[in-house]
């Protein structure tokens, strides 16, 4: 897909807001509100965001004032989110537009959230952080520790029951499944937690655990179970999961083809 500016973006997804807005009056207030109200896509997102995440005691408002504090003083915050959303467009046949994903799919709107907190965190805010990683937890059952590293261009697809530890590290172009999770393996402290390395495919389900390293264009089968370092270019699969053939893809999280062999 050929990289877009965050304004080419953002006419695209107010142009699909307006087609629906004739097809489907019911929506037109909402989408007056969260997408056509707002002159630029930061504005947009904030908007959803602060509102999916806000409680009676931390109110949206205040929440939106967090998001685009980030994002405005972090220009690579708005470069990781469009690339995601890029991502889910060109890598998931379900997203059909760009308005899709950015409004309903709940493993962008996690990856975002984790985005806001993981800036809070790195800047001492560990507080208001902790609540953040909270409150994705509760509304997108996708539970990131903020002090995770994670990269641009990834997409969580169904994203329900997600759990990525606080050591964890996520190179650029991941795709993972829901019911992943890169945990520990015990009470140890310390750096405990998966480095998924560039282009890594893992399928639904699939547990990794343990300060071990899947390697570039790896691929993990779903339902695995992983307690050793995988190969750069491997496929493996089972529990406990062992080499199962080569990744012929440099990339397979761009194909997301679940192919063993």
């Amino acid at each position: 897909m050929a990289s877009l500016t965050a304004e080419e973006i953002w006419i695209e997804i107010r142009r699909e807001a307006e087609q629906v807005m004739v097809e489907e009056p019911a929506l037109v207030p909402w989408l007056s509100r969260c997408v056509m109200r707002h002159k630029m896509f930061e504005a947009s997102l904030a908007c959803i965001l602060s509102n999916e995440l806000a409680t009676p005691q931390l109110q949206a408002d205040v929440l939106n004032q967090v998001v685009r504090e980030a994002v405005q003083s972090a220009p690579a915050i708005l470069d990781a989110v469009l690339t995601d959303l890029a991502a889910h467009v060109d890598r998931d046949p379900a997203a059909e537009s760009w308005l899709n994903p950015f409004l309903y799919f709940k493993g962008f709107h996690a990856m975002q959230a984790y985005r806001i907190a993981h800036w809070l965190w790195t800047r001492d805010r560990r507080s208001l952080a902790r609540f953040i990683q909270a409150r994705g937890s509760q509304e997108y059952d996708v539970d990131i520790h903020p002090a995770a590293s994670i990269g641009k261009g990834i997409m969580i697809d169904h994203a329900t029951g997600v759990v990525i530890g606080e050591t964890a590290v996520v190179e650029d172009d991941v795709s993972l499944l829901h019911g992943v999770t890169l945990g520990g393996t015990g009470k140890e402290s310390g750096d405990r937690h998966p480095k998924i390395r560039r282009g890594v495919l893992i399928g639904t389900g699939a547990k990794i655990l343990g300060n071990i390293e899947i390697g570039e264009g790896a691929k993990v089968g779903a339902g695995s179970l992983v307690l050793d370092a995988v190969a750069p270019h491997t496929t493996v699969a089972g529990v406990p999961a062992k080499p199962v053939g080569t990744c012929s893809e440099e990339s397979p999280a761009l194909g997301m083809h679940h192919e063993l062999n």
